[in-house]
């Protein structure tokens, strides 16, 4: 069988799938599961176009790792056959643990576990069915393996992950403030004392990067809008929790019902088989089938949250620097025990306060070094003259107020 196969990326252009192993991994039903899960779960309510996949993105991370790996040696570095096919299929399968809806449904599928380790479970599970072929790729994915600057370009502040994502999200939103130059950035990677570093005349790449990725967090990854599609979902989840714990036969797909009927404790998950079997039979489709019947249900909070989903009309959401007024939170509160004829616990469903935290830069953790002309690695925080990046290495806290829009006459 040909497996020399090419594919056609809006972002890219043409990527090659450069080993037969490669190839092999992707034909995988864990791999091919992807195509089912969004890559930015429910921005669409927000930017239509958002519909691309974490499929997309993957194979997208792939072709940066193989340009980063061609630059770097082109540079002097020797890196193997074996260290490029495995720092690959690491990168390829960075996002193979995400489920469904991930960042609105990580902790409510199964509390305390969260994608990186399901990823990890998950390529454990394809090195034993591709006879040991993935042991270094796991390695450098992990952080174990002995040349750390492989795992860098996993996962560190200035991975191929997220110069794939800013640029694709920002192809798929329409929202140009993301677009960065990421052929730019990996031309001027480099190596010293095993660390990724930035060579000093690609410092305004790594600033455009650095802002640009701040600019995505607020206009697009925490969107007031996504924010209400992403704590709908949640609560649709508590509810449905809460009425399967009293007994309640929900409907729900096979893989679904699995995780709702019980509560499946981060050891449990970890150390029995079928639960992670299960869990990659589970996409976007689960959820929405099930939320779509439960539309439908005779209990009045599942079935009016779960028409909300599917309908559109969200939560109203208020973001502010200070927490929301009590008074005004608990006045919501009273009108929606009589609206809705609830009680107050019940009342949270439609009136609830929430926080967020946002940072673009960390310094200090897996840094972005920049490599002067005189060889020293200076942290690009104070490597550049731009007074704005050591802003953005500090953590912005935002509080959220949520509530159904019909509580107030005005909105």
């Amino acid at each position: 069988m040909n497996k020399k196969k090419i594919i056609n990326d809006p972002v890219h252009g043409f990527i090659s799938i450069p080993t037969e192993l490669i190839f092999d991994l992707i034909e995988h039903p864990y791999f091919q599961r992807l195509r089912y899960i969004k890559q930015l779960g429910m921005t669409h309510l927000v930017y239509p176009g958002a519909l691309h996949t974490r499929f997309h993105h993957a194979l997208g991370a792939m072709h940066l790792m193989d340009m980063a790996i061609e630059t770097l040696r082109n540079k002097g570095l020797h890196i193997s056959d074996d260290e490029e096919e495995a720092v690959t299929i690491a990168i390829l399968l960075h996002d193979i643990g995400h489920g469904p809806f991930s960042h609105a449904l990580e902790r409510s599928i199964i509390e305390g576990i969260n994608h990186e380790d399901i990823s990890s479970m998950l390529m454990k599970k394809l090195n034993e069915q591709f006879d040991g072929k993935l042991t270094m790729a796991i390695s450098i994915f992990n952080g174990t393996y002995s040349r750390k600057f492989l795992h860098q370009l996993v996962s560190s502040q200035l991975d191929m992950d997220r110069l794939d994502y800013l640029n694709r999200d920002s192809y798929f939103t329409g929202v140009s403030e993301g677009v960065i130059s990421s052929d730019r950035i990996i031309k001027m990677l480099n190596v010293k004392d095993d660390h990724i570093v930035v060579e000093a005349k690609g410092i305004y790449s790594i600033e455009k990067f650095l802002i640009a990725r701040r600019l995505m967090y607020w206009q697009v990854y925490l969107h007031k809008t996504v924010i209400a599609g992403e704590e709908l979902l949640v609560k649709i989840f508590k509810r449905c929790r809460e009425l399967t714990l009293k007994g309640e036969d929900l409907f729900g797909t096979p893989a679904l019902k699995h995780f709702i009927k019980g509560s499946i404790s981060r050891d449990v998950f970890m150390n029995e088989d079928h639960h992670l079997e299960t869990f990659a039979g589970l996409d976007d489709t689960d959820i929405m089938a099930s939320v779509k019947v439960w539309a439908g249900h005779p209990d009045f909070i599942l079935s009016t949250l779960s028409q909300n989903l599917v309908q559109r009309k969200l939560y109203h959401v208020d973001i502010s620097n200070k927490p929301a007024d009590k008074a005004f939170v608990d006045s919501l509160t009273k009108k929606a025990m009589q609206k809705y004829g609830v009680t107050e616990q019940d009342a949270a469903y439609f009136v609830f306060t929430t926080s967020i935290r946002n940072n673009a830069y960390t310094a200090g953790d897996g840094n972005i070094g920049i490599l002067m002309k005189d060889g020293h690695v200076h942290d690009i925080t104070t490597a550049s003259d731009n007074s704005t990046l050591e802003a953005l290495a500090k953590t912005v806290k935002k509080y959220i107020l949520c509530y159904s829009k019909n509580l107030v006459s005005s909105s």
